[in-house]
Formats: C-alpha cells, sequence, structure tokens
C-alpha cells in the first residue's frame, strides 16, 4: 500500500471513529425525547445525518409538534443535495443501488474527506473508507446512548436535556474555529442564526424557531447577483 492511501485510510477512519461516536449523545437524546430503542435505531440506520437526527429529536423533547420535528430535519439535510451534486462526477457510482447506498453516505464529513483527497482513487477510498466508519460506529453508539440513557433517573436523567445542543456545539465549534477565505462569513452567518433562532424562542411554538433560523442563514449564504459582484 503506498504512502498516500495509507494516509488516506489512516485520516478517514479516524474522523470516523471521532464522528461515530456523537451516536451515544443522539441516542441518549432520542430517549431523553421519549422515542424507544428500534425509533432511535431506525433513524440512525435511515436518515443516517447527525444534524438532522438530533433537530428532529431536540423539537420533539421540547414538546413540539412531529411536522415541526420533521420540517427542522428537512431543511437541515437538504446541504446533502448540494452535496451530492458536487460528488457525483467525483465518484461516479455506477448502477441504480450503488448510486442509492452512496447518497445514503453523502454527509458534511465524507464530502469534506473526497475532496481534500489529491485524486479520484483516494477520493474514492477516503469517501468509502470514512462513511463505512461512520455509519457502523454511529449505529453501535446509538444503541449504547439508548440503553445507557434507559438506565438513568433524577438528576442524571434531567441533565440529557442538555445532550442535543452540547452535541451541535461540538459539531460546530471545530468548523467556526478553522481559517479559510469564507471563515469570517460562516460565523457571523453562524450567529445570525442563533440570534434568530434565541429571540423567536419565547414567541413562537417549539420547533418554529429552528426553522426560522434555518431559512435565515440560507438567505444569508445564498450567491450574489451578477450586478452585485460588478460593483
Amino acid at each position: 500500500m503506498s504512502a498516500d492511501r495509507s494516509a488516506t485510510l489512516r485520516d478517514a477512519v479516524g474522523l470516523g471513529l471521532a464522528v461515530g461516536l456523537y451516536g451515544a449523545a443522539f441516542g441518549a437524546a432520542a430517549d431523553a425525547a421519549g422515542l424507544d430503542l428500534w425509533q432511535a435505531m431506525t433513524m440512525s440506520l435511515l436518515m443516517f445525518t447527525g444534524a438532522s437526527q438530533f433537530a428532529l429529536v431536540g423539537v420533539l423533547g421540547a414538546g413540539g409538534s412531529g411536522l415541526a420535528a420533521v420540517g427542522s430535519a428537512l431543511l437541515l439535510g437538504t446541504r446533502n443535495t448540494v452535496y451530492g451534486v458536487r460528488m457525483l462526477p467525483l465518484l461516479r457510482p455506477r448502477g441504480v443501488l450503488r448510486r442509492v447506498g452512496a447518497a445514503h453516505w453523502v454527509i458534511d464529513e465524507t464530502t469534506a474527506l473526497a475532496i481534500a483527497a489529491p485524486d479520484r482513487a483516494l477520493a474514492r477510498l477516503a469517501f468509502l473508507s470514512g462513511g463505512g466508519t461512520i455509519f457502523l460506529v454511529w449505529n453501535a453508539t446509538t444503541v449504547v446512548g439508548s440503553l445507557g440513557a434507559a438506565a438513568l433517573s433524577g438528576a442524571a436523567l434531567a441533565a440529557l436535556d442538555a445532550v442535543v445542543p452540547a452535541a451541535f456545539l461540538a459539531l460546530l465549534w471545530p468548523r467556526l474555529q478553522r481559517s479559510f477565505p469564507e471563515a469570517a462569513v460562516q460565523r457571523r452567518v453562524a450567529v445570525g442564526g442563533a440570534v434568530v433562532a434565541l429571540a423567536l424562542t419565547p414567541v413562537v411554538p417549539a420547533g418554529v424557531q429552528v426553522i426560522a433560523a434555518v431559512v435565515a442563514v440560507a438567505l444569508a449564504g445564498r450567491p450574489r447577483v451578477a450586478s452585485e459582484e460588478a460593483r
């Protein structure tokens, strides 16, 4: 195995293990929101997009309606469609089953791993090894988190209310600390979305503030029109 392949595989599996461990937080949050073990497992198997999963159980746990929970999850999941457009010419999966399987693993981390690879072969290796590791570990730790939370009671169970925001912050913070041309803009957009959500929380039903914040962030991050760029 070449040095490049070894380095790609090491980075992909390492990232996959680190990200996959957050499945335990999701399992605990799902249990705190009233979901059964099989429901949490089904979400991790079929949704497999952490931000959407946390959003859904977060809204349900806060007393929001199922419609608001699903709406929040869908809005957060739309970014994976954009990733898919970028990943299709890079991975070039053949056949319907391979396309569906590849689409299921198109998330933030696998996209970043594939795009960072120096060539198409290594991009595929990074995507498959990273995606496979995250998928397996995330689903296994979902079970651990859900079963562990079910055994808690009293103050420990009440503390699970902090799981969702803490997990979101843990996923978001490394991205806000990075230095790249769009970093300052992304930090401002993140703060703006948080302000919108906090401002609406006292006056709207649970979950609506999440949807409003996502819409506000999407509008703030829309591409500039040609006339604006020409100024």
